[in-house]
């Protein structure tokens, strides 16, 4: 069982629908990415299922052999038409702004190039102590341990197998394509509602005062 031992605790974040809700930037992207290669994208389709790797998505509409090309292309586009037009999901500054009243450090791991996910937190404000990208599922360990990180906030499932790989508390958000039977059947030691539940988990944990019982609270049991 991960350990819930957070005094001070650092915790990661993920980004694409845990802390910002970049479906429309990423549908603005794709389909300006679609009219530039002039390969058919159904860009709403895409959006329904953010969390896994850009190639991943990419594989569903270019040959093998063009992915790379046109995964560069993307992530050169995406400035222009993703961050202006993506705003922060309710709760995610306060969410931040609790980790650091605890005395702890807030890092964001994510799947997004890390160049990108770093316009993102500066257009809105959002300054987190590290933001690392580029890494999916698992390998979200390496930078959580990296980091010390106890505590490991996604809205995939795949966030919550990358924070159980670090030995981190998987704390899920309902906020993405997952719903809360998804990510409590993948491990999740907590399903809050949304970040705006966050503060009020965050304070419990770091008092010994978990409360699985509590609105919004999905508690997973663990073997």
């Amino acid at each position: 069982m991960a350990s819930t031992t957070a005094l001070p605790p650092t915790v990661g974040f993920d980004l694409d629908m845990t802390l910002i809700d970049s479906r429309p930037g990423i549908r603005a992207c794709y389909r300006a990415l679609s009219e530039r290669t002039g390969t058919p994208i159904d860009a709403d389709l895409a959006v329904t299922r953010l969390g896994p790797p850009l190639a991943d998505e990419l594989s569903n509409w270019f040959p093998a052999e063009r992915i790379d090309e046109v995964a560069d292309l993307y992530r050169a586009m995406y400035p222009a038409y993703a961050i202006a037009a993506t705003p922060a999901l309710p709760g995610a500054r306060e969410a931040m702004a609790a980790v650091r009243e605890a005395g702890g450090r807030a890092v964001v791991v994510t799947a997004k190039h890390e160049p990108n996910a770093k316009l993102h937190l500066a257009h809105l404000g959002i300054e987190p102590d590290a933001v690392i990208g580029d890494l999916w599922a698992e390998q979200k360990a390496l930078a959580l341990r990296e980091h010390g990180a106890s505590v490991y906030v996604g809205d995939h499932v795949g966030d919550v197998r990358g924070a159980l790989a670090a030995d981190a508390l998987a704390v899920a958000v309902a906020t993405g394509p997952c719903d809360p039977a998804e990510l409590r059947e993948a491990g999740a030691d907590v399903v809050l509602t949304d970040l705006t539940e966050f503060p009020g988990w965050l304070s419990d944990h770091v008092n010994g005062r978990d409360d699985g019982g509590r609105p919004g609270y999905f508690p997973a049991a663990r073997a």
